[in-house]
Order: C-alpha cells, then structure tokens, then sequence
C-alpha cells in the first residue's frame, strides 16, 4: 500500500482561520479609512482657517490704505 501524503494545495482552508483573517483585514481597512477621515478633515479644516486669515489680512491691509489716504493705487 503506497503512503497517501496531504498536499497543502489540495487541503481546504480552515474557514475560521478565513473568517479571522477576513475580519482582520476588514478591521484594518476600516482602520485605514478612519486614519485617512481624520487626516482629510484636519487638512480641510486648516486650509479653511488660512482662507479666514488671508481674508482677514486683507481687510486690514484694505483698511490701512484708507486710513494712509491710498483709496485706488489707479487714481
């Protein structure tokens, strides 16, 4: 009688350890997108803060002209 080896190729999955590491790959993707959420939102958030600080700026630069008698640099 020859020796029947387990081919590693031919043995089925256990499907715990498919469902574990299809669980675990599914944490870390959600993971990822939360890091990536959170990253976007902080970079959103200080381009509109330096929107405001330009807009800011301008105004004060807007009101020192008129208050040096600069109205229009065209007139």
């Amino acid at each position: 009688m020859a020796d029947i080896k387990a081919d590693s190729a031919n043995v089925p999955a256990d499907p715990k350890n498919v469902q574990d590491m299809t669980q675990f790959v599914q944490q870390l993707l959600q993971q990822m997108q939360d890091n990536f959420q959170t990253m976007s939102d902080r970079i959103i958030g200080r381009i509109d803060e330096m929107g405001t600080r330009i807009d800011d700026l301008e105004k004060n630069i807007a009101d020192l002209m008129m208050q040096a008698g600069v109205d229009d640099p065209e007139k």
